[in-house]
């Protein structure tokens, strides 16, 4: 007589449901995390054959330079990223040609001519890291906000948050944020 040795076996028929249920699971109670970055509006396409290139004058260029170590350079001179909200204020409200009403400005020679014309260029090196580089972009844009906060009290007597759409572009196209952003080319790598 025979004996075979009969293995007690395990119900496996639930399995594929227990783990379909579990991935559902999953995936309602997983967060998602949105990417966060900057709000840059690009601009439009040149149509071929047209020339879209304007000549910008040096003065109405700030140009701003994170290096390797993550200095902050403007104009050549190191300065901290405290002082960067302040230099780019005067540097766009500075109204050099006198041809903006609306400016408070010092009428430097060395600083832009008209906060329309007024050029930011801002370029980081390979090295530089991206926290600076937002830090950087934040400076800049609280810079352009509270130009654009003062527009909006002083000549359109109004809140910020009370705008049309209608004033909302006109205070945009009152202090326009042109940024140029380019990485520096090093011919040494």
């Amino acid at each position: 007589m025979k004996r075979t040795k009969l293995m007690p076996e395990v119900n496996t028929g639930s399995m594929a449901d227990i783990a379909f249920l579990l991935l559902i699971f999953f995936l309602v109670t997983a967060t998602i995390s949105k990417d966060a970055g900057i709000n840059r509006k690009l601009p439009k396409e040149c149509p071929p054959g047209t020339v879209c290139e304007t000549p910008i004058k040096e003065r109405d260029i700030l140009r701003i330079l994170i290096n390797d170590n993550d200095d902050i350079m403007v104009e050549d001179k190191l300065v901290n990223i405290s002082e960067l909200k302040e230099i780019t204020k005067i540097f766009v409200d500075n109204n050099g040609d006198g041809s903006c009403e609306y400016c408070n400005g010092e009428r430097y020679p060395e600083n832009s001519s008209n906060p329309r014309k007024a050029v930011i260029s801002l370029q980081s090196s390979r090295q530089s890291t991206y926290q600076k580089f937002i830090a950087v972009q934040d400076e800049l844009t609280k810079a352009y906000l509270e130009l654009r906060n003062t527009f909006c009290k002083d000549v359109l007597k109004k809140s910020p948050d009370k705008l049309s759409k209608l004033e909302l572009e006109k205070v945009k196209a009152a202090y326009p944020f042109i940024l140029s952003e380019a990485e520096i080319n090093n011919p040494h790598n």
